[in-house]
């Protein structure tokens, strides 16, 4: 005879085992049933980058860009080389320019049920927007932009792996794809309001002639950058890094479009493999060492690799090679118009930056305004709450102190 207490026991285990199968059954009838949900919900999603099982990220192709008996890519560098061919090849470019159509974007991983919900639908308004263009669509994870630097930037590699955030790290994949391939780059949580093959029309390339200096800046080739203001402010006013920026006139970065080769994205790397290379100088030619690694952690991301870096490099290369005075870029005076400069289109703030509020409106009119392009969602998985970022908002916005306090969180981990 079995004793009582022993009975109890596998009693006990015996419901125990039953409850954790019927637990993981109905884990995975669940599973089935979301997963079947964001089929329906995000279809293109579900098809292009849930199911793709392509290395360093998903992608989708235009059927028409190939043939029977083109070779499947083995990864997604190889992929974004056989499409950047194909636009050369068939003149797939975004009219009235030499920018090729192709959408890049970056996220953590292609298993769409783990992603927040509005990334699924950011995502999937660019997977409609290209397959309606039609265009190529690039989902790059970490690995894919990984494998990409060591591909085309064998010498950055070192110092891109170096660098102290995934932010930063996204920041300047996002000119070296650029660079390398072109198109259309747009951060996870923007969400396309207009395809980027309307992006560019007649209107966008009328001249225009900076009041205070007399120049004006005709539109004489096709266009080989688009960019868009992020910051609008009286340059004589505070205003500007009150609300946090670096400059009175500022670009964003989460949403640009690039042909390939264009000298303003190797002015960019150039600064920032310079200053890389001076830090790792002081620590025996390394970025690896607890130091060095501290030292880039004392660096404001949006000034070494984010906004402040993009807009100073546009703003050099153009006063470089126009004379551009960059605060003529503002549209405050002008309502809001769209500004070519060289072979470079600025858009007004509304164009990448519609829909702001009252306060720090810049100028932004409403998401249907027709010089909206898209929208930022401010969802980046970057933004955490941090005390310290926190009060230096308040002591900027309210007191007009703290100019120089960082605006971004620390990743403490980066220093391990």
């Amino acid at each position: 005879m079995v004793p009582p207490r022993l009975r109890r026991l596998a009693i006990f285990a015996l419901l125990g085992a039953v409850l954790m199968v019927w637990t993981l059954f109905r884990r995975e009838e669940w599973d089935h049933e979301s997963l079947g949900g964001l089929e329906s919900q995000y279809p293109l999603l579900y098809q292009h980058v849930h199911m793709q099982t392509g290395e360093g990220g998903a992608w989708y192709i235009p059927a028409n860009w190939t043939t029977p008996t083109h070779k499947p890519p083995r990864n997604i560098v190889e992929a974004a080389e056989w499409a950047l061919q194909a636009t050369n090849a068939s003149d797939h470019y975004l009219p009235f320019s030499t920018i090729p159509m192709i959408v890049h974007q970056t996220w953590k991983t292609t298993r769409i049920d783990t992603w927040p919900q509005l990334l699924r639908h950011s995502a999937e308004r660019w997977l409609q927007a290209a397959t309606e263009g039609p265009m190529a669509y690039f989902l790059w994870t970490d690995e894919g932009m990984a494998q990409l630097v060591h591909r085309f930037e064998p010498g950055l590699a070192m110092q891109f792996a170096g660098l102290a955030s995934n932010v930063e790290r996204s920041d300047v994949f996002r000119i070296v794809v650029s660079k390398w391939i072109g198109g259309v780059y747009g951060d996870i949580d923007t969400e396309p309001l207009r395809p980027p093959t309307q992006w560019i029309s007649a209107t966008d390339l009328l001249p225009w002639t900076d009041t205070q200096t007399g120049t004006s800046y005709p539109a004489t080739a096709p266009v080989q950058a688009i960019v868009g203001l992020e910051a609008d402010c009286r340059e004589d006013t505070d205003t500007y890094w009150r609300m946090g920026y670096s400059q009175p006139v500022q670009l964003t970065q989460w949403a640009f479009a690039w042909a390939p080769g264009h000298p303003i994205l190797q002015t960019f790397l150039d600064r920032l493999t310079t200053t890389l290379q001076t830090i790792a100088d002081r620590y025996g030619g390394s970025l690896q060492s607890r130091a060095a690694r501290q030292e880039l952690l004392a660096l404001d991301p949006l000034t070494l690799t984010g906004p402040a870096a993009f807009t100073e490099a546009v703003r050099s290369r153009l006063a470089e090679t126009t004379g551009l005075r960059w605060q003529a870029l503002s549209g405050l005076e002008d309502g809001g118009r769209s500004k070519v400069v060289d072979d470079v289109l600025v858009l007004p703030i509304t164009g990448f930056s519609p829909g702001r509020g009252a306060y720090g409106n810049m100028g932004s009119k409403p998401v249907t305004d027709a010089s909206a392009r898209l929208r930022h969602l401010a969802q980046g998985s970057w933004r955490a709450f941090d005390w310290t970022v926190e009060y230096g908002k308040f002591c900027r916005t309210m007191l007009g102190r703290c100019r120089d306090w960082s605006k971004v969180p620390v990743p403490s981990a980066a220093i391990a």
